[in-house]
């Protein structure tokens, strides 16, 4: 058998490709702290601004929008994407890589391409439907496909036989007890002990629509006798929330430690993206899931299956308003047994260990 002494990740531009990523990295890191783990992204991504802080040696690599139509775009492809891909290589060759693993993005493509040339084994980690067009391209030069959630294999048939291993989760969130920290959690935050709490969140720049929705109804939320914990976004200073609350109200821009907000919140209402999905799930959180509006569906598609399971429910996000909150969200948020029951269901979808299967898998993939 063969040593695994050096892994290339590949992934970036998204939170949804970058913190499974990390996670997948803490795990390999975890279980051999010799293992020399390099990083391939963008210099425009967010990963720049989050991976060398997580301590892991971040390389940079030309990446290009894949386009999707016929123009000039799609003439200058062949050559940026040799570029990027003869870049890539030379890292590969450098770090002496004996695997490459991606999580999609534009930055992975060069890196499957690499990969291939090389003769590295490379495993692909797809969490969307339909697949992302990063990781649909890289598809055609590795077998080794590996799904986040079972319904992809349900839907979509060139995966069909992929291996369902989860999503790398840090370990934060996939060793967390919500009902233990609970109380620490809320005093943290300055929240009552004991009052039902409706946790609000939008992806990591926030979401207008359920930020609006929400303050908007603040007054009938807190007067119900429900304080709310609401993660407005960076870029939302224009959430205004009344003063003078009868239960408390606590905005924050951004929350790094998002354990201490699950642990807080009987209720949450989010998007539906696959690592909100992914997160929600795993820790038993009962959630209010609105999709985005837009693009091809695929929040829709993550959050139904943890629906179907009894782990939440959809709104549609032109249907969300302060009234449906009012009417909706506080019943619900007030309920402890349905609450339970939600929280059962999800968890009983949802799994904690994404990051080991998915390493057992690269093992095996490469003989080590």
């Amino acid at each position: 058998m063969a040593a695994l002494r050096s892994v290339v990740l590949a992934g970036g531009g998204t939170g949804g490709h970058i913190y499974p990523l990390l996670a997948f990295a803490d795990c390999l890191r975890r279980h051999d702290p010799g293992l020399r783990i390099t990083c391939i992204g963008s210099e425009r991504g967010m990963e720049g601004e989050i991976i060398p802080q997580r301590g892991y040696d971040l390389r940079h690599v030309p990446a290009f929008q894949l386009p999707r139509s016929v123009n000039m775009n799609l003439v200058r492809t062949p050559d940026r994407m040799y570029k990027a891909a003869k870049a890539t290589r030379e890292i590969l060759d450098e770090v002496e890589a004996d695997a490459v693993v991606g999580f999609g993005g534009y930055v992975s493509v060069p890196a499957y391409i690499a990969a291939w040339r090389r003769k590295t084994p490379t495993v692909i980690h797809e969490v969307n439907v339909p697949v992302g067009v990063a990781n649909k391209m890289g598809m055609r030069f590795t077998k080794h496909i590996v799904l986040g959630f079972p319904h992809q294999a349900q839907q979509i048939p060139a995966v069909a036989h992929a291996e369902v291993v989860g999503v790398p989760l840090r370990q934060s969130i996939a060793t967390l007890d919500r009902a233990a920290l609970r109380a620490t959690a809320r005093a943290h935050f300055g929240l009552d002990p004991h009052l039902p709490t409706l946790f609000v969140f939008g992806a990591s720049a926030g979401a207008r629509s359920i930020n609006l929705a929400v303050s908007g109804a603040a007054k009938q939320i807190t007067a119900a006798g429900v304080q709310v914990l609401h993660i407005i976004g960076a870029r939302n200073d224009d959430v205004e929330v009344p003063s003078g609350l009868p239960a408390p109200y606590v905005k924050v821009k951004f929350l790094s430690e998002m354990e201490l907000g699950y642990a807080a919140g009987d209720l949450a209402l989010c998007r539906g993206g696959a690592m909100t999905c992914a997160e929600t799930a795993a820790v038993g959180m009962p959630a209010i899931y609105v999709p985005l509006p837009w693009g091809n569906g695929e929040q829709r598609r993550n959050a139904l299956p943890v629906v179907e399971a009894g782990g939440g429910l959809i709104v549609e996000d032109g249907d969300l308003s302060p009234q449906w909150v009012t009417d909706t969200v506080v019943p619900l948020v007030r309920d402890g047994a349905r609450l339970a029951a939600m929280s059962h269901a999800a968890a009983g979808y949802g799994r904690r260990d994404g990051d080991e299967a998915l390493r057992r898998y690269l093992l095996k993939v490469v003989g080590a």
